[in-house]
C-alpha cells in the first residue's frame, strides 16, 4: 500500500517520522514524502527533506500529514488546500497529527466528522472550520477513512491504531515491541486532556 507523506516548511517533525516509523516497520508499505511544488522543505527542527511534487502522489492508500508552524500559513493557501483535498478524496485512508487535523478541517473534509488535534492549539484548530464535531479528550480519533491525532507523540498510538484496524491487533503489537514502544491502545486515554 502507497503511503503518501504530505510534508510543508516547519512541519514538526516527529508528527512525520513517529507515524512513517511504524508504517515502514510492515513491509506492505511504500512511503514517499511529498510537498506542492516538490524540492527541499525544511522541519521546525532544521531537519531538510527532499520530496517529489504533490501531483505525483499515488492516488491510492494512505495519506499522512503531520502538524507544525508551517500549518499557520497553509490554512490560507488555497492552491495547497485544493491539491491536499484532490488527493485526500482519493485515498483509502487519511492520517494526520497535531494541527494536521487544521488543514483537512479548512479544506472541508472533515465536514461532518468528529476529529481531534493537538491540546495546546486545540481552539486555534477549531477555529478552522465550525462544522467539524472536534473532540478536545482524545488521543487520537478515527472516523471513517480519517484518523487524527493529538500532540505529536500521539501520532505514534494512532498509526499503530491504524494497523491494528487494517491488518490486525497482531501486528500492531509486533511493531510496537519492535520499536520498544509501550502503546495506549485507548484512544480516549488521554492524561493530556484537562
Amino acid at each position: 500500500m502507497h503511503v503518501n507523506v504530505i510534508l510543508f516548511d516547519g512541519f514538526e517533525t516527529l508528527d512525520a517520522f513517529g507515524p512513517i516509523e511504524v508504517l515502514a516497520r510492515d513491509n506492505r508499505h511504500l512511503l514517499n514524502c511529498y510537498s506542492l511544488a516538490g524540492g527541499k522543505i525544511v522541519s521546525a527542527q532544521g531537519t531538510e527533506i527532499i520530496t517529489r511534487p504533490l501531483s505525483e502522489a499515488s492516488r491510492d492508500g494512505v495519506m499522512l500529514l503531520p502538524g507544525g508552524r508551517g500549518t499557520r500559513a497553509l490554512v490560507n493557501d488555497d492552491d495547497f488546500l485544493r491539491s491536499l483535498r484532490n488527493l485526500a478524496e482519493n485515498t483509502q485512508y487519511c492520517l494526520s497529527v497535531c494541527t494536521g487535523s487544521a488543514l483537512l478541517a479548512k479544506a472541508g473534509l472533515l465536514d461532518g466528522k468528529k476529529a481531534t488535534s493537538n491540546k495546546k492549539v486545540f481552539d486555534w484548530v477549531a477555529s478552522n472550520s465550525d462544522k467539524v464535531f472536534w473532540q478536545r479528550k482524545a488521543r487520537w480519533v478515527t472516523d471513517g477513512k480519517f484518523y487524527t491525532a493529538s500532540g505529536v507523540s500521539a501520532g505514534i498510538d494512532m498509526a499503530l491504531s491504524f494497523l491494528a484496524d487494517v491488518y490486525g491487533k497482531d501486528i500492531a503489537k509486533t511493531v510496537a515491541k519492535d520499536i520498544e514502544y509501550i502503546w495506549n491502545e485507548k484512544s480516549d486515554d488521554d492524561p493530556f486532556a484537562v
